[in-house]
């Protein structure tokens, strides 16, 4: 049996391998058991396997004394607003995110409706790894409760945040692609609220994915012809859990993960400014743009958590990650697909200009993306020398090392993975032969 990849924040495994209902258990009853008497809310991104996995996951909130509230399917972020709203001590969501069907996982949220940050992640994993498990006793134990409505508290939310009679006035046509995640059971209810024409590819939440589920320009090809075809406005896509948002333009145009962030960060600095945080590991244009507004930019270490760790930090009106997530304070501090969608909508609408013309309007760059091989033992002699090579950039190791060259608006990351022995090279530049230039020079430093 291969162990699953823990992280500091969840867990992810191929069923029957690596994830198997004990390993749920176990990993649940280490969280749970340590959390403050209470209900803790279970849902389900609709994979396939969900179900299984949540009946072993209920089994072990209970088993450790506290009560499990089962929401079914629903969002990431959704559970997020869950948490908060139904006054849980904590939450689990069962989502393998976009890895592929044969994988599920388990995301862990504290009281205050955030992913945990690294600290109580890694207690977890201690208590998981080492014990004790802290199994209630039988007079201890409490049957499960059933939450009938998932979505009107997180649809309240999003709405708030944008003019929705504007929008509704405009009668976008939009369509959204779920592949049979959890993203249509509130994405449609959304749109449909927003006065938008709205047609939904994979709404069922049944975990049978169309095309492969991380919202890639590859993965998309069919979706992109048919939202070129279909004459919309926007295409929306999400990933399994949705909190996750790729987009593609009326003329069938991938945008992307990259400038969901930024084009959600223009909309808002031009109402509310303030400061904006993005992780290491995003593009730049979200930074140029914290500039053309005068307002603090921050950069976090890579994850979730991070992010909204140094969101908190620094009040920050709008964070997230350049892998489709946008994470607005006021709704909830989880990356999340709808505040995406309804920020762009919104945008469009009180601009008057097409998603296209948006998207135009932004700082244009291209990113690399390659790997190599390094052994543990030569990670820190390998970054050193790449250092050293690079003299005339400046350096940051808050996450790996990140080498940023200014006044050429160029980057380069070297991150190791956290569960290969491999290292991550990331560049971006104007152009992309400029991208692919820096992060080959990069490789061929490491024996």
């Amino acid at each position: 049996m291969s162990e699953p990849i823990i992280s500091v924040s969840g867990l992810r495994g191929v069923i029957g391998e690596s994830l198997t209902p004990a390993v749920a258990a176990r990993y649940v009853a280490a969280f749970a058991g340590a959390l403050p008497e209470g209900k803790v809310l279970v849902t389900r991104d609709g994979r396939a396997t969900g179900p299984m996995i949540a009946d072993a996951v209920r089994a072990a909130i209970a088993a450790a004394g506290r009560t499990p509230l089962d929401a079914g399917v629903a969002s990431t972020p959704t559970a997020g607003v869950l948490v908060r709203s139904e006054g849980c001590v904590g939450g689990v969501q069962i989502s393998a995110s976009h890895n592929p069907a044969e994988y599920n996982g388990l995301k862990l949220f504290g009281g205050d409706g955030r992913i945990i940050p690294a600290p109580c992640g890694e207690e977890v994993k201690q208590r998981y790894f080492d014990g004790p498990i802290p199994w209630a006793t039988h007079d201890k134990i409490t049957a499960a409760e059933t939450l009938a409505d998932s979505t009107s508290e997180h649809l309240r939310l999003v709405l708030a945040i944008v003019d929705v009679e504007l929008i509704r006035a405009k009668r976008f046509k939009v369509l959204l692609d779920a592949n049979h995640g959890s993203g249509a059971v509130l994405g449609k209810p959304l749109l449909e609220a927003l006065g938008c024409d709205v047609t939904v590819f994979g709404a069922a939440p049944t975990g049978l994915f169309v095309h492969p589920p991380e919202p890639t320009e590859t993965n998309l090809t069919l979706v992109a012809e048919q939202g070129a075809q279909g004459g919309y406005d926007a295409v929306f896509c999400q990933d399994p859990d949705a909190d996750r948002l790729a987009i593609i333009d009326g003329a069938g145009r991938y945008l992307g993960e990259e400038l969901t962030l930024a084009l959600c960060v223009e909309h808002l600095l031009r109402q509310t400014p303030g400061p904006i945080v993005s992780n290491c590991s995003s593009s730049r244009v979200t930074q140029d743009l914290a500039e053309k507004h005068g307002v603090p930019f921050h950069r976090s270490a890579v994850g979730e958590a991070n992010v909204v760790d140094a969101m908190l930090a620094c009040g920050a009106v709008l964070g997230g990650e350049g892998a489709g997530g946008v994470i607005h304070p006021q709704v909830v501090l989880v990356r999340d697909s709808f505040v995406g969608m309804a920020m762009v909508l919104d945008a469009m609408a009180s601009r008057g200009l097409s998603l296209a013309q948006l998207a135009d309007e932004l700082p244009a760059y291209a990113i690399h993306k390659t790997k190599a091989t390094v052994a543990p033992a030569q990670l820190a002699a390998t970054i050193a020398k790449i250092e050293k090579h690079f003299a005339d950039a400046e350096g940051d190791k808050m996450d790996g090392l990140r080498l940023d060259w200014p006044a050429e608006k160029k980057w380069l990351l070297v991150r190791a993975s956290n569960t290969e022995p491999i290292v991550r090279l990331i560049a971006e530049a104007p152009d992309k032969a400029a991208a692919v230039a820096v992060c080959e020079e990069a490789a061929a430093l490491i024996d």
